[in-house]
């Protein structure tokens, strides 16, 4: 599948300024949840406010449900975060008639249960308005006046791309898309079927942000585009430009979007529906093959506004960057506008 679909992706901002490494140790990532709601302190629901370092969020989760004895459907998180990091997040535990568990015995080298507080409702996947991240960059090889002032045109947008993770250990859940595409019949997994068709719309979306930034309008307006507006879902459309819709996308109030494909309206017309139609057209099948599995088409923004980005460069060649995303947005995307980054295990 890999042939088919390129997954590098051109910088917005020009080359990268040199190297960088990430995750020389987990303390390396920091991500913490912004979450939509608190819980109220009363419900059948325990929520768990958690520091995990070094462990996935699906397995913190199956411990969780094997300590309190309910079955992992009980079980719920709004979002995944990365395994060699130390991250902080909410779990929702269903216990209808029960008293909560001693969740301090619980804790380990893994994992810690920092909060619990009850609720009335499970936390559902999505429900985060987004996280904040720290990360510290070593070996870094780049002259310090460059790096500064690529991080102050940072704040301008970044391209919201999907990151490598989605699309698993050398594109492998693309691999397993395509088999799944062409024999839709084949008994897979519920959550393995998800992470594959998501992929496909990933690699999809991908390619039209590679389409407008080699167009130099990934950040503007074109005609006949949809918007988002920023810190929102909502979207609207355009078919016609003028200078409202300019000067908003200028300031981020409003972002243009790209298709998160699937059956219905694309709602964009004109310019950006051709644009979008003439990069796509050489994935018609995989198209065909998401309205297949009834995928709903959605919009996701082409640019992401990095929230309070600060840094500050360290000794023997480091750097601390600090900043916040929105839910679904990738903190290696703004990285890879600066720095040829490689993480710790990975050949030179």
């Amino acid at each position: 599948m890999n042939e088919r679909i390129p997954l590098t992706l051109p910088r917005a901002y020009g080359d990268a300024l040199g190297p960088a490494t990430i995750r020389t140790v987990p303390e390396d990532f920091r991500v913490t949840e912004i979450p939509l709601v608190a819980p109220d302190g009363e419900g059948e629901h325990c929520w768990l406010y958690i520091r995990k370092r070094n462990s996935n969020t699906p397995w913190v989760a199956s411990r969780l449900a094997t300590f309190a004895g309910v079955s992992p459907r009980s079980v719920s998180y709004a979002g995944m975060k990365d395994r060699n990091a130390v991250a902080e997040q909410w779990f929702s535990v269903q216990l209808p008639g029960r008293a909560d568990p001693d969740w301090r015995a619980i804790n380990n080298d893994d994992f810690e249960v920092l909060q619990a507080k009850r609720h009335s409702r499970k936390l559902k996947t999505g429900a985060l308005r987004g996280n904040r991240f720290q990360l510290r960059l070593r070996e870094v090889a780049a002259d310090s006046a460059q790096i500064e002032a690529r991080l102050e045109q940072l704040k301008q947008g970044v391209p919201n791309s999907f990151g490598p993770q989605r699309f698993g250990r050398d594109g492998d859940n693309l691999v397993q898309a395509e088999r799944l595409l062409t024999r839709p019949k084949a008994r897979v997994s519920r959550n393995k079927r998800g992470i594959w068709l998501s992929a496909v719309r990933s690699a999809l979306f991908n390619r039209v942000l590679v389409a407008r930034i080699e167009a130099g309008n990934w950040n503007t307006a074109l005609a006949g585009d949809a918007f988002q507006l920023e810190g929102k879902s909502a979207v609207f459309t355009a078919p016609q430009i003028d200078d409202d819709i300019q000067m908003r996308v200028a300031s981020g109030d409003i972002h243009p979007t790209g298709p998160l494909c699937g059956s219905g309206d694309t709602l964009v017309s004109g310019a950006a529906a051709e644009l979008e139609q003439a990069t796509l057209e050489p994935y018609r099948d995989w198209i065909d093959g998401l309205d297949a599995f009834r995928m709903k088409h959605a919009r996701r923004a082409l640019r992401v506004m990095p929230g309070d980005l600060v840094w500050s460069q360290q000794a023997d060649n480091q750097w601390l960057l600090d900043f916040s995303l929105p839910a679904g947005s990738y903190a290696t995307s703004l990285l890879y506008e600066v720095f040829e980054v490689k993480t710790a295990d990975e050949p030179g």
